[in-house]
């Protein structure tokens, strides 16, 4: 039986990104906007739904109430990298589409204008996916077919990240800031909740494979090897060098896959979280690893294993 010292390689992130792919849908501004009446948009989400490629949009409301475009080097939620017309496809007596059939849309549509957008490949594991904002069921009756494709960041539990900078100038690597807390959702991984809630794991470090392994891609097993001392090294400067086994608590880190390391990215979470007794998961943590105490010495610590 393993113990709580054993490094595991938790792919939470990984899975994550598959979980985000799945939740996220496309998605358009409500038929009842700020400022506008029944099926109007007001003003400046009317410019930001009929944005050019190349522009960053953002909003507050849950309902995008208060999508305004903004300059693609501030915290953005959305960046249009093409326009689309469905005209020839549905004519003006056409339905307005189901959820299905919009995610089929989005996939047939706004995925082959990516590469030449970007200048590079999109990375299949990365922190960025496709999009597409379709018009309000108002707005198909009265017969507008016009599509704005683009990127976005989705967390784990389907929320919406901001980026900062062009897309076509991020660094892909599905990674997250030192001191992020992600949701506990069931066993798995949620969004970003503020460390005091439960949440499934802890961001510790945020390490460069490439400052490492210079020479190409780098096996797994030998991603492993270097982040079992690289993560260890910083677990003990994150948390002061607490000793991770008394606080029931186990280090892991991402891999990267090839695919991911020839879009240039690299990077890397180192990150700490308790698993289940039967492997099957995570169970929950309240309060930073900095803050949590040792458990009593005459506890069981549960088994890990790891998920790759």
């Amino acid at each position: 039986m393993q113990t709580l010292t054993t490094r595991v390689v938790m792919a939470g992130v990984f899975v994550g990104a598959l979980i985000a792919l799945a939740l996220s849908v496309t998605f358009s501004w409500t038929d009842t906007l700020a400022g506008g009446g029944e099926g109007e948009l007001s003003e400046a989400a009317e410019q930001a739904f009929h944005s050019p490629p190349g522009t960053c949009l953002t909003w507050g409301a849950p309902d995008a109430s208060d999508a305004h475009q903004v300059p693609c080097t501030q915290p953005h939620l959305f960046e249009v990298t093409g326009m689309v017309d469905l005209g020839a496809q549905f004519n003006s007596d056409a339905p307005f589409p189901g959820l299905d059939q919009w995610q089929q849309i989005a996939q047939e549509k706004c995925n082959g204008d990516v590469r030449p957008y970007l200048g590079h490949s999109l990375d299949p594991y990365g922190k960025l996916t496709t999009n597409l904002l379709r018009p309000t069921s108002a707005q198909w009756s009265d017969g507008d077919r016009q599509l704005r494709c683009g990127l976005q960041w989705a967390g784990p539990g389907g929320g919406l990240q901001p980026t900062t900078g062009a897309a076509k100038d991020q660094d892909q690597s599905l990674v997250w800031q030192p001191g992020t807390c992600l949701a506990l959702v069931g066993k798995g991984v949620g969004d970003p909740v503020d460390c005091g809630r439960a949440h499934s794991y802890e961001i510790i470090a945020t390490l460069d494979l490439a400052t490492h392994f210079k020479d190409g891609y780098p096996k797994q097993d030998d991603q492993k090897t270097w982040l079992d001392t690289e993560c260890t090294k910083a677990a003990k400067d994150y948390t002061g060098g607490a000793d991770l086994g008394a606080k029931k608590l186990i280090l892991g880190w991402d891999l990267r896959e090839q695919e991911s390391w020839d879009t240039g990215s690299t990077k890397v979470n180192c990150k700490v979280a308790a698993t289940l007794s039967d492997g099957s998961g995570f169970q929950a943590v309240t309060g930073s690893v900095k803050d949590q105490p040792a458990a009593p010495s005459s506890s069981t610590p549960p088994s890990s294993t790891g998920n790759r």
